[in-house]
């Protein structure tokens, strides 16, 4: 059993989805978090607080999963990441587990 957890910008999210059900990971949870690169001017400019640094919309993705799958799926994101044609691509690690009940 391992720990797999991917984090992209929210956009890409539908993309996602068809990538875990083409791996056949089928159980995972999600959460929506604020991505950061390097200070970004026009978003700190759009904030309410212009002291105030927001970040980008993404979503993290991570699923208790057996290797097979995940080969798979780091193989599916790598094919996505090479056609994309932005600067955001899609992250993935995976996280060796020790114990789990």
């Amino acid at each position: 059993m391992k720990l797999l957890i991917l984090t992209s910008v929210a956009e890409f999210q539908e993309e996602i989805l068809k990538l875990f059900k083409t791996a056949k990971i089928e159980a995972f949870s999600r959460s929506e978090i604020d991505g950061y690169k390097k200070s970004n001017k026009l978003i700190a400019t759009l904030s309410w607080f212009p002291g105030e640094k927001g970040g980008n919309e993404s979503l993290m993705f991570f699923s208790f999963t057996e290797k097979e799958k995940i080969d798979l799926l780091f193989n599916l994101v790598s094919e996505f990441n090479e056609k994309m044609e932005t600067n955001n691509p899609i992250r993935l690690a995976v996280v060796n587990i020790e114990k789990y009940i």
